[in-house]
C-alpha cells in the first residue's frame, strides 16, 4: 500500500499539478494585491467612494444594497488573470507550435523523426516475434 502511494505521488502529473496549484495560488495573491492596491483606489476615486466595494452601491428597500463596485473589482481581477495566462502561456505555446509546424512543412520528413515507440508497441512486436519463432520451430504443418 505504501509503495502504491509512493508511485502515485512520484508520477509527473501529480507533481506538475501540485506545482501549478502552488504557483496559481501565489499568482492569484499577486493579482489580487494589484487590483486591491492600484485599481480599486483609482476606480473608487473616480466614483468618490472609500473603496471599490463602496463604489456604485444601489440601495434596496430595507438595509440591503447592490454592490456593483465589488463586481467590477472581480471582473478586473478576472481580466488581468486571463490576460496574463494568454500572453504568458497560451500565446508562446501557439508560437512554438506554429514554428514546429513550419519546420515540418519545410521539408523535414516524418520518416526522419520516427514516432516514439510505446511500451504497448514493443510488447506487441515481441509477441509477434515469439509467435513467428514458435511457428518456424514447429515446421510446416501437413
Amino acid at each position: 500500500m505504501i509503495n502504491g502511494f509512493k508511485e502515485f505521488i512520484m508520477r509527473g502529473n501529480v507533481i506538475d499539478l501540485a506545482v501549478a496549484v502552488v504557483i496559481g495560488t501565489a499568482f492569484t495573491a499577486l493579482v489580487t494585491a494589484i487590483v486591491t492596491s492600484i485599481f480599486n483606489p483609482l476606480i473608487a476615486a473616480i466614483f468618490s467612494a472609500d473603496s471599490l466595494a463602496g463604489a456604485l452601491r444601489v440601495p434596496l428597500p430595507g438595509d440591503g444594497y447592490i454592490a456593483f463596485g465589488v463586481v467590477i473589482g472581480a471582473l478586473i481581477n478576472f481580466l488581468l488573470i486571463a490576460a496574463v495566462v494568454y500572453f504568458v502561456i497560451v500565446l508562446p505555446l501557439n508560437k512554438l507550435k506554429e514554428a514546429q509546424d513550419r519546420r515540418r512543412s519545410a521539408g523535414v520528413s516524418s520518416a526522419v523523426v520516427p514516432d516514439p515507440t510505446t511500451e504497448l508497441d514493443l510488447l506487441t512486436e515481441i509477441r509477434d516475434l515469439l509467435a513467428k519463432s514458435a511457428t518456424a520451430e514447429q515446421g510446416p504443418k501437413h
